[in-house]
């Protein structure tokens, strides 16, 4: 892919404080996309962090406190960057949250709806609105965030892995009800990334080289790895892709998966 293979393009990441979200942005930027990214988490500055860091790449940026689990919030969004940049031509739905340690039989309703609303009805209210945007200007390119457990059952993950198993769902009826006005739909399936969501499986060095051990490439992924291949679903590159859930797991096909992401 070129070095501009966004120019003149205006995106929305969420989720972008930190993490892949971040990775995702910043990628988008160096690539000549304008962005519009946001967090439900502002006050440690993060967001405004990135902000800046995408406006020193050369890129418009503009940062909003957002919780996507609300619509009004999703629509002021999805307004606000129509106004700044007249346009959406991506979204990357990154936003997500996950409370391990739990099985299902334990999670208790307030979990399950916390990560649900979140993750799932995030996902589809950030659709929905943007999605309304590029079916009229017919064009667009929707990256929604799966999981490895969105594939593959994750052991105390509680409702994560069902969250990110409705996103693929959601991301390939989506693909079908939004072919016909150009705007493709698809997904990423992280397997473990070095995140502080996964901080876990890989702060301490004895603990990730025996969780990269799991993995074919015998390495955990980088945050870098994600963006990678969000900006080539984003892109032209694969004008011809929708519906599609790209695993990125370096190979690890576990048959009961940690919490991934």
């Amino acid at each position: 892919m070129r070095n501009d293979c966004l120019k003149d393009k205006a995106a929305i990441v969420t989720g972008s404080r930190r993490g892949i979200g971040k990775a995702i942005a910043l990628a988008f930027a160096g690539a000549g996309a304008d962005l519009m990214i946001c967090d439900v988490d502002v006050e440690d500055g993060r967001l405004a962090e990135t902000a800046q860091q995408i406006k020193l790449a050369g890129s418009q940026c503009h940062a909003l406190q957002t919780d996507v689990s609300r619509r009004s919030d999703v629509e002021n969004l999805v307004q606000a960057a129509e106004n700044a940049f007249g346009r959406i031509d991506i979204l990357v739905n990154c936003a997500g949250i996950w409370i391990p340690g739990q099985t299902l039989i334990e999670c208790g309703e307030e979990n399950w709806d916390k990560v649900i609303n979140t993750n799932l009805k995030g996902c589809y209210l950030c659709c929905q609105a943007a999605g309304k945007v590029m079916a009229a200007n017919k064009m667009g390119s929707i990256v929604n965030i799966s999981s490895q457990v969105g594939l593959t059952p994750g052991a105390g993950a509680g409702a994560y892995p069902v969250s990110k198993a409705g996103i693929i769902m959601l991301t390939r009826q989506l693909a079908q009800e939004l072919a016909g006005f150009n705007v493709r739909v698809n997904a990423l399936a992280p397997g473990i990334v070095k995140t502080d969501f996964n901080a876990a499986f890989w702060k301490d060095p004895a603990v990730e080289k025996q969780t990269a051990g799991m993995v074919p490439l015998n390495r955990l992924a980088e945050p870098e790895d994600i963006a990678e291949a969000a900006l080539f679903l984003a892109s032209d590159s694969s004008s011809y892709i929708t519906g599609e859930v790209l695993a990125i797991n370096g190979g690890w096909k576990p048959q009961s998966a940690v919490s991934s992401r």
